[in-house]
């Protein structure tokens, strides 16, 4: 086979004229320049950029500046500034601002010729996305392979997308009310009054009112505090509500949703094994060393099939990019529905395929706000869990701060819902008295006696600290955790236990 054939019909399009409209740019400006008016028709879509001739997208610019100041922009207004910033030549002179008029639309028109100008802008950045595409395939970047090609290209569309959207209008007030009335009607019917997806935590639902489409969620802490245990509890619960509500109208009943989860650091083989640890309340590491009896191992099996059909999807690609990410859950939501993505953790992520940030943290921004940009696409809540600094162990009380956020001021502005998880007990076990510390034996044993009274209070107990909410109250909320089952509940204070899930 000629390995010249596939590139020659790129030869035929590479010879066509970029689509523009130079006299649709003419008759608005002429507009613009007639009656500033216009410009309320445009302003929300167009750009100086936008237009396909530099001189059209100068003049818009200037047009621009002016009526945004509250200024007058006509010719006359026009000139004058050009002449003093020295480029009335640069934009062909008097005597093109006063052709400009002669073309004039009326202001009815403005609109019209705005979205014809933008549509070739879009078509335009439509045939630069391709033709990167078509060069990056014959090997023009040597760093992509096939894979990191789809998605960049994916990426660049998305970009596109977002930047250049001009159909997303104003809602009127009444359909934002209705939408709110629903929202409070579904909080109202449902048991606890959540009007979100439910956690399965109970005192996690009271505060947040479950978990919310479109909201960025971080759940924060340092090593050892149990974050993918937390996320793995709240995956279960969405998961497990899901299911509920399906089978409420069928006992045979499929979720019409469903949790993703990208486990980064785990394999979707580990958090099955953590899930059934969890649920079965046997340890995942007796079951990985096959450290169990009969029994155990039976009760395992049963849990095993309780679980199945849980409406729950694992990715555990390492590293993955967010663009390759997006459109995993995209084709989720398309084929069975989605209804809740979590992501553990944060820092293993990489930007989109094709962007090379200048630093770590201008990466993290972009990833953060990458997530925030899937959950309003996607209406549905992200949680991604999230490291925190080293900052914290040099403090006497380690109980995170929002500053301590690792890597990015970013990840607090983007999120909607910023939590930390936090456990005295990992820290008061570290520092269980040594005898060699003390000089007689009294000493040793009384700091013993009140380190062990110290243990009792705070065993099996864990903070949840909400220290941002857009949309709700801070505060602390108390949880059961078992770090035997690396397991969370809900905390029965009454019976200093925890509630039977």
């Amino acid at each position: 086979m000629n390995s010249i054939e596939p590139s020659a019909p790129l030869l035929g399009l590479s010879q066509r004229l970029p689509p523009s409209n130079l006299q649709a740019e003419q008759a608005l400006l002429g507009a613009l320049l007639a009656n500033n008016r216009a410009y309320e028709r445009v302003s929300e879509f167009l750009a100086p950029e936008h237009f396909a001739d530099p001189i059209h997208g100068r003049v818009f610019a200037a047009i621009q500046r002016r009526v945004e100041a509250g200024q007058l922009a006509d010719a006359v207004t026009l000139r004058a500034e050009f002449e003093h910033s020295g480029v009335l030549d640069e934009v062909g002179g008097t005597a093109y601002l006063a052709q400009l008029l002669s073309a004039m639309v009326g202001i009815i028109n403005a609109g019209e010729y705005g979205r014809t100008i933008h549509d070739a802008w879009l078509r335009r950045q439509l045939i630069d996305i391709g033709e990167t595409v078509v060069n990056n395939a014959f090997g023009a970047d040597a760093e992509l392979d096939g894979g990191k090609q789809v998605e960049a290209a994916e990426q660049h569309l998305f970009e596109l997308a977002v930047k250049g959207g001009s159909d997303r209008a104003m809602i009127t007030f009444e359909r934002a009310l209705s939408q709110a009335i629903d929202t409070a009607e579904r909080a109202f019917h449902r048991s606890g009054h959540v009007s979100g997806l439910s956690t399965g935590l109970r005192d996690l639902d009271k505060k947040t009112g479950g978990l919310h489409p479109s909201d960025l969620i971080i759940v924060a802490g340092r090593p050892g505090m149990g974050k993918t245990a937390l996320a793995t509890k709240i995956a279960y619960g969405a998961a497990h509500s899901l299911m509920a509500e399906a089978r409420q109208a069928d006992p045979n009943g499929v979720a019409k949703a469903a949790v993703a989860i990208f486990s980064l650091e785990m394999s979707a083989e580990q958090l099955a094994t953590r899930l059934l640890a969890e649920e079965a309340r046997i340890s995942g590491d007796r079951i990985r060393r096959g450290d169990i009896g009969q029994k155990e191992f039976d009760k395992f099996i049963q849990v095993s099939r309780e679980l199945q059909g849980l409406p729950l999807h694992i990715d555990d690609t390492p590293a993955i990019t967010l663009s390759a990410l997006r459109t995993r859950c995209r084709r989720l939501k398309r084929t069975a529905g989605l209804a809740l993505v979590v992501i553990d953790y944060l820092q293993l992520m990489r930007p989109a395929a094709g962007t090379r940030p200048e630093s770590r943290v201008l990466e993290i921004s972009m990833i953060t706000q990458g997530l925030k940009a899937i959950a309003k696409e996607l209406a549905v809540p992200v949680i991604a869990l999230s490291q925190l600094s080293r900052a914290v162990e040099s403090r006497e009380d380690k109980r995170p701060q929002l500053s301590d956020l690792r890597e990015s001021g970013s990840i607090e502005q983007d999120a909607d819902v910023v939590m930390f998880v936090y456990r005295d007990e990992y820290y008061l076990q570290q520092r269980a008295p040594k005898q060699m510390g003390f000089d007689n034996e009294d000493k040793f044993h009384s700091a013993t006696e009140k380190w062990q009274r110290d243990m009792e209070q705070v065993h099996n107990r864990a903070e949840l600290l909400i220290e941002k909410q857009r949309h709700g109250p801070t505060g602390k909320i108390d949880l059961f955790f078992e770090g035997e089952f690396t397991r969370f509940a809900d905390l029965d204070l009454q019976h200093g236990g925890h509630d039977a899930d």
